[in-house]
């Protein structure tokens, strides 16, 4: 090998390194605007919270109690009644909920949630049983 071909081999890899050393230099750009971004986003939701908490009420409990106590009631009247099953509305008479259809629907919405959570089965349509 001789000094013309060393000299340029070694051009040819400043020429690489070079051009390695730009793309890395525009990555570390992106990566800097991004993480501003993402960081003047953190202290937007920490601001949020903040002012969220400042304004919530002192009980800290977002779900209204109705909704848990409805679901705790449904859950025990399976419970109680384990080879028992109900439809919607005879469950609303059991418990003595109200049976006007917007209610009833709620609580379709509820027995359908505690069957894709594998609490309840389907053995028919609009029907619910305790999984055993």
């Amino acid at each position: 090998m001789n000094v013309t071909e060393l000299l340029a081999g070694l051009q040819a890899q400043h020429d690489e390194t070079t051009a390695r050393a730009a793309e890395l230099r525009d990555q570390m750009q992106h990566l800097t605007a991004a993480l501003a971004e993402t960081e003047a986003r953190l202290a937007d939701l920490a601001t949020t919270a903040k002012v969220i908490a400042e304004l919530a009420p002192a009980g800290g409990d977002l779900d209204p109690p109705e909704t848990n106590t409805a679901y705790q009631a449904i859950v025990n009247a399976f419970n109680q009644h384990p080879n028992q099953v109900f439809r919607a509305r005879e469950l609303h008479e059991l418990l003595d909920m109200p049976t006007d259809e917007a209610s009833v629907n709620i609580t379709r919405s509820r027995l359908g949630r505690l069957t894709r959570q594998g609490f309840l089965t389907q053995p028919g349509r609009g029907r619910y049983q305790k999984r055993t």
